[in-house]
């Protein structure tokens, strides 16, 4: 196997070890190549690294191509992953099969290095294709910042996670305050300018892979810290909203105006028992008392009970 996290990654299924070696040295120059002589490891492999694209041989013992294919097809995790049969046959016969069960494209045996290039990069080219729209769909085009909809992807994914694993999950609800009046004072285009400049600051918070901010809505974002307990999620919500009392936003009439913000922190923990909808209520409640309570502050729910 070889690899490179800058490369897209190729997994290779079959169970013949001149097909192997003949496929890794046409395709190891410009992708990582992961190996499975089997189709459980194929399963299991593709389920563990995600792999870009599959090149999956229809004849195999024990379990055949086709099986492989309907397991990668019906698994949440594998199923949008592009897979290419490979096959001797000269009727047609399994490439028809293959493409009724969700294959994307098939390459046919003896190898040609140029087919199989070109195959290969064709689902590439509309990878990228894809995940450029998923982007586009799923990003706030004034902060750069996953958009709610992302956010409640993730959220429903890490949630489901930590109730399996009983590990703490923290959300923080937060929005500029006075944000009217500063809209009003400085006008549409600096409003958007101080909201860009606070979506800037998350990246040097937040240093832990999982952690997740996204714009929310107007002026509020949320954050999601995954494994993190109470003490921690207060941690990082005092960081951030230090990191937004000190900055500086620059106007147009050369001066800078400054921007406060409101954090409301909720923490579910094993034993906990509400549903993921009263999670980010109750930092919603949190985050309304921090701002009626003085704002530019943080409040926080340790169990059921509201802290100030």
């Amino acid at each position: 196997m070889q690899n490179s996290s800058n490369m897209w990654r190729i997994l290779i299924v079959d169970d013949e070890k001149a097909n192997i070696v003949t496929l890794t040295h046409i395709l190891s120059s410009e992708y990582s190549v992961y190996v499975a002589k089997t189709g459980n490891d194929g399963i299991e492999l593709a389920d563990r690294y995600l792999p870009d694209v599959i090149l999956l041989d229809i004849r195999m013992p024990v379990m055949d191509g086709y099986e492989v294919l309907s397991v990668l097809k019906a698994s949440k995790n594998t199923r949008h992953i592009p897979v290419i049969i490979i096959t001797s046959s000269s009727n047609g016969e399994d490439e028809e099969k293959g493409l009724t069960l969700g294959a994307a494209d098939y390459i046919t045996k003896p190898f040609s290095t140029m087919a199989v290039k070109v195959r290969i990069r064709n689902q590439i080219k509309l990878l990228e294709q894809l995940r450029l729209i998923d982007m586009l769909r799923t990003t706030d085009p004034l902060t750069g910042l996953p958009n709610r909809r992302n956010f409640n992807d993730r959220l429903d994914m890490e949630w489901g996670r930590s109730r399996r694993e009983g590990m703490p999950i923290s959300v923080l609800m937060m929005d500029v305050d006075n944000f009217g009046k500063y809209r009003d004072t400085h006008g549409h285009q600096q409003s958007d300018a101080a909201l860009q400049a606070l979506a800037k600051n998350f990246p040097h918070v937040l240093k832990r892979h999982g952690d997740f901010a996204a714009h929310w809505g107007g002026d509020k974002f949320v954050v999601l810290l995954i494994n993190t307990g109470h003490d921690g999620a207060i941690h990082i919500a005092e960081k951030i909203r230090k990191c937004a009392e000190d900055m500086e936003i620059p106007c147009h009439d050369g001066l800078a105006a400054n921007i406060t913000v409101s954090i409301g922190v909720n923490t579910w923990t094993h034993g906990v028992t509400y549903t993921v909808d009263e999670f980010i209520i109750r930092a919603d409640s949190a985050l309304f008392s921090a701002k009626s309570t003085g704002k530019n502050r943080v409040c926080h729910f340790i169990g059921n009970l509201l802290h100030t």
